[in-house]
C-alpha cells in the first residue's frame, strides 16, 4: 500500500494519495488550496495514475483544487450529497471571519465535470483499494471518513477529513454543523474500530483510534456524556 500526502494552501489541509503501489492507479483525497501542484509531483514520483478525486466534506480548504485536479486529468469527483451544494457556492458555509480570511483565493472552477455522489456503506473499488465509505455528519451534514480495510500485519486505516483531530474534533459552528451528531458519528463510526487502526486526519499528525480514546478531552466518557445530554 502505497499512501503519501502533504498539507497544502493557507489552511495547511492534509491531501492524500493512495494507491496499492508505485506505477499503479491511484486515488486522491481532499485537494485543497494549491495542491495540485504537489500532486503532479507525487504521481510523477511514483508513477501513479490518477483516477478519482474524493472529499471527506465539502469546506472550501478541503475542495480547492478539485477542479482543476479533475478536468487536467479528466477524473470524476467523489462527495455526498449533503455537501455538493458548496462546489457552487464555496463561501456558503463559512462564517464571515473565514470568507475574510479566504479573500484572494479563486472560487471559480472549484465544481469539476463530472461529479458522483457517495453514499454510507459505498464501496467504490477505486484503484484496486479496499475502501469503504462512512457517512459521519455533524462537522458538515455530507461529511465522510473513508476506511481501508486491514491487510496482513498492516492495520486498518481511517481518513477522517475535520471530524477527528489528534486530540480534537472537528468544529460544529458552521453551517449545518451540529455537535451532538458529530459525536454521535466519531463514538458510533470511528470509535468502534480496533484500537490499532491509524487515524489520518483533514488537519494535523497522525494517530489512533486507541490514542484518540485514551487521550482525547473531547471523547472521555463524561465529555461525550455531557455533550450529548446537551450539558455544554
Amino acid at each position: 500500500m502505497l499512501i503519501a500526502g502533504f498539507p497544502a494552501g493557507s489552511f495547511q489541509a492534509n491531501c492524500y494519495v493512495l494507491a496499492v503501489q508505485d506505477g499503479a492507479d491511484c486515488i486522491v483525497v481532499d485537494p485543497g488550496e494549491g495542491a495540485v501542484v504537489g500532486l503532479r509531483q507525487l504521481f510523477a514520483e511514483h508513477r501513479l495514475t490518477p483516477v478519482a478525486a474524493l472529499v471527506t466534506h465539502g469546506h472550501l480548504d478541503h475542495t480547492a483544487g478539485i477542479g482543476e485536479l479533475c478536468r487536467e486529468y479528466d477524473i470524476p469527483a467523489y462527495i455526498h450529497p449533503g455537501d455538493q451544494y458548496m462546489l457552487d457556492d464555496p463561501r456558503a458555509a463559512l462564517s464571515p471571519e473565514l470568507n475574510a480570511a479566504l479573500d484572494g483565493i479563486p472560487m471559480d472552477g472549484v465544481r469539476p465535470p463530472r461529479v458522483l455522489p457517495l453514499s454510507d456503506g459505498l464501496q467504490p473499488g477505486l484503484a484496486g483499494l479496499p475502501l469503504t465509505v462512512d457517512h459521519v455528519p455533524g462537522h458538515t451534514p455530507g461529511s465522510v471518513v473513508y476506511r481501508l480495510d486491514r491487510d496482513g500485519d498492516r492495520p486498518e486505516i481511517v481518513l477522517t477529513g475535520d471530524t477527528l483531530f489528534a486530540g480534537s474534533i472537528g468544529r460544529t459552528d458552521l453551517t449545518g454543523g451540529n455537535l451532538a451528531q458529530e459525536l454521535t458519528s466519531i463514538r458510533d463510526r470511528i470509535l468502534t474500530r480496533p484500537d490499532d487502526t491509524v487515524v489520518l486526519a483533514g488537519h494535523g499528525p497522525t494517530s489512533t483510534v486507541g490514542e484518540q480514546k485514551r487521550t482525547n478531552p473531547f471523547l472521555t466518557e463524561n465529555a461525550l456524556a455531557r455533550a450529548l445530554a446537551g450539558e455544554d
